[in-house]
């Protein structure tokens, strides 16, 4: 996309190429605005909280060995391995490291994919600390639409655990794959004359069929964060954007406002659909670390944040199968690794995080447009490498 035009056999654009395949997603992770619509996040009028420097030397060189390999690898090298975009590293509260490459820069906003869900999360226990959302509510009793749906007779916890067993694929190398007519329902291009199914995310949910029991596995499936957007949106009167700004963007005092893509109907992607910059995410990533806390003031409820530390089950966690997480489990749209620091996490696809580690008092966020989606293809790099920072950061206290 360079150039005044960019050259035709050059550009990415809609309806007719396919943005998020590779190489096209290292231009379009940085460009969301120009390719759908969007609806703004609003930071506080009134200023943000600026973050400190204390940058270390010797990141760069830290080395480590990836999962089942015999070579060790040094953390630069890890950067370019994984296409990262974009890297911060917090240390007791100051950035140590900050790295741009691609089409990032410190105030380029890049898509956080699924860190959304965290984000989605995160306002939902926020709500329930306020006593706004009862999080074991029967979800027809909050939203009737879905009394049909497979989310009907779930709790609003199971939702938020993404335990609900639902008849829904998210296997994106399936081309029949569900999530390919939800993302043709939350389209907001024109349909095509002979479509005929759901218009928007809140009327494909209540397409969606049971599967099981409810409760008893894990199954990740974007449709419950989508789901929850709907009851946090249903219990506030507020749209999903405006909560995330209001309970969210203000009081963490953000750098630049945030935008979400919007369906057909404007409502926002709470699945996903967030872009934002390093340092705003590095903002988030500090406050859940400091228990809710910015410059000393409590603005998320720590109730909330103890919540989300907690974990969830592992034996439900455990049936999905994931071989880089062997220990892990899911709460609240955080993912949780029970490693030896108690290390959590908020994931997207193509290798976002905002790793947090509460033993090395350490916050890693990054932005990355990988070729592959899937983290299972990242994390034998990754995480090996958050572990290494850390102890390299904790031997220099």
């Amino acid at each position: 996309m360079q150039g005044f035009p960019p050259n035709p056999e050059k550009r990415v654009m809609l309806p007719d190429s396919n943005f998020f395949s590779f190489p096209n997603l290292r231009w379009s992770v940085c460009h969301m605005r120009e390719l759908l619509p969007t609806a703004s996040i609003e930071r506080a009028v009134a200023g943000y909280s600026p973050l400190t420097y204390s940058l270390v030397e010797g990141i760069d060189e830290v080395a480590f060995t990836p999962m089942h390999a015999k070579t060790a690898m040094s953390w630069q090298e890890s950067l370019a391995e994984n296409y990262t975009d974009g890297l911060l590293i917090l240390h007791q509260g100051h950035i140590v490291y900050e790295s741009y490459r691609g089409c990032l820069d410190a105030h380029t906003k890049h898509a956080a994919m699924s860190m959304t869900k965290s984000v989605t999360g995160l306002i939902a226990e926020i709500l329930i600390a306020q006593g706004k959302l009862d999080e074991f509510a029967i979800v027809k009793d909050i939203v009737p639409e879905l009394t049909r749906s497979a989310f009907g007779d779930a709790t609003v916890r199971q939702v938020m655990d993404m335990t609900t067993s639902l008849a829904y694929s998210e296997n994106y190398a399936d081309p029949k794959a569900d999530i390919w007519q939800y993302s043709a329902a939350a389209n907001p291009l024109p349909k095509p004359l002979d479509y005929t199914g759901p218009v928007g995310y809140f009327e494909y949910l209540q397409t969606v069929k049971k599967a099981g029991v409810h409760g008893d596995a894990f199954g990740y499936k974007t449709v419950n964060t989508d789901a929850l957007g709907w009851i946090l949106s249903r219990v506030t009167g507020k749209k999903f954007n405006v909560l995330v700004s209001e309970l969210l963007w203000q009081p963490l005092g953000m750098e630049m406002s945030a935008d979400i893509t919007v369906d057909g109907l404007g409502i926002p992607f709470a699945g996903g659909g967030l872009s934002a910059t390093l340092r705003d995410l590095g903002r988030l990533g500090l406050a859940i670390a400091n228990d809710g806390t910015v410059n000393g003031v409590q603005v998320i409820p720590k109730r909330a944040i103890d919540s989300i530390r907690l974990g969830g089950s592992k034996a439900a966690f455990a049936k999905a199968g994931y071989k880089t997480m062997p220990n892990g489990s899911y709460r609240s749209m955080w993912w949780h690794f029970h490693n030896e620091h108690g290390a959590f996490a908020a994931r997207g696809v193509h290798g976002q995080t905002i790793y947090i580690d509460p033993t090395a008092k350490m916050i890693i966020v990054r932005f990355a447009s990988h070729p592959v989606a899937s983290n299972s293809v990242i994390d034998p790099t990754s995480l090996p490498a958050y572990e290494a920072i850390a102890r390299f950061l904790m031997n220099r206290e």
